[in-house]
């Protein structure tokens, strides 16, 4: 049994501000389980869009996190260009993180959280640790995003069939047209034009013959 702390003792009638720690206890939700809300969906329809969303979510934190990656180690002469690039899609997918774990939520779901679990559960192939060339680094994003919006693109489908519309609106809305401006931005990197002087336009066959 615990001291009292005494009279005299710094401790003395502090006993309800001091916080209780150590505590353990059972999940009041396991992962994969539904705790349906009043938001007229069928259990199982919330059921099917919790596990795609999480599957798109833990998609979408490895893309957050490969364009953090990416922002840190880029390197060239376009260097500034991409480094801002980089940081500013970081935080449009960071935002989306969030709207879709609390989409999953509100569907009575339990939404991936864990480092560990977003790695088990990705399908975006990891990176290597160390530096690679901008070229390679973009690359890796288009092959990124490129497996998130056909993700996106079956479950906005079958989100609409099963009645739900705030899935589909999510993934339509948000995660689809996000992405698809995010390639358009990074494609257009890739693009072999040059830097200060134009390529001479080449003769045609008739002009030649002149």
């Amino acid at each position: 049994m615990a001291k009292k702390a005494s009279l005299s003792s710094p401790q003395a009638g502090t006993e309800r501000a001091r916080p209780v720690l150590h505590q353990h206890s059972r999940e009041i939700q396991p992962y994969g389980k539904i705790a349906k809300l009043p938001i007229a969906l069928d259990e199982n329809v919330c059921a099917a869009s919790v596990e795609n969303l999480n599957q798109i979510l833990a998609d979408t934190i490895t893309l957050r996190d490969l364009y953090k990656k990416h922002h840190w180690q880029v390197v060239g002469h376009t260097f500034y260009q991409l480094h801002l690039l980089f940081d500013k899609h970081h935080d449009e997918q960071d935002e989306l993180v969030d709207t879709i774990a609390e989409r999953i939520q509100l569907l009575g779901g339990v939404s991936i959280a864990m480092a560990a679990d977003v790695a088990e559960t990705t399908i975006i192939p990891r990176p290597p640790r160390g530096r690679e060339e901008a070229p390679v680094q973009i690359s890796r994003l288009l092959e990124a995003h490129e497996v998130l919006l056909k993700e996106a693109r079956t479950m906005a489908r079958q989100a609409s069939e099963a009645g739900d519309d705030g899935t589909n609106d999510l993934l339509v809305s948000d995660i689809i047209r996000t992405n698809e401006l995010q390639v358009w931005f990074l494609s257009e990197h890739l693009v072999d034009v040059p830097l200060v002087k134009a390529d001479a336009p080449t003769k045609t066959k008739a002009a030649s013959a002149d």
